[in-house]
């Protein structure tokens, strides 16, 4: 079992940076594939970036070049860096496994990211 809080988010102005952190509980973390997943007002979720136990990643076009996914095993952490921020970055950002978010399982309550104009 893997469970996991969202911390990080907040208001930002265009052009910004945060830096997202998913603390993950659970016996399997440094074995799953994680990803980070946004829900912008009024919209579906829609996945951000992915990573793998081993470190591979893979992003949406969208943040590709701006938003880097990274991992701490021995902390059970996933971070994701949100550099040269834009208002269509506004959203609720979540973490979760790609297996559990596949089935639409075991969301958490996510962390807000708003970016002004």
């Amino acid at each position: 079992q893997v469970r996991q809080v969202e911390s990080g988010g907040g208001l930002v102005q265009a052009g910004g940076s945060l830096r997202l952190s998913c603390a993950a509980s659970g016996t399997i973390f440094s074995i799953a594939t994680m990803g980070w997943y946004r829900q912008p007002p009024g919209k579906q979720r829609d996945l951000v970036a992915t990573i793998t136990g081993g470190g591979s990643t893979n992003y949406a076009d969208s943040v590709k070049g701006r938003f880097t996914i990274s991992r701490d095993n021995a902390k059970n952490t996933v971070y994701l860096q949100m550099n040269s921020l834009k208002p269509e970055d506004t959203a609720v950002y979540y973490c979760n496994t790609n297996f559990n978010a596949a089935k639409n399982y075991y969301w958490g309550q996510g962390t807000q990211v708003t970016v002004s104009s």
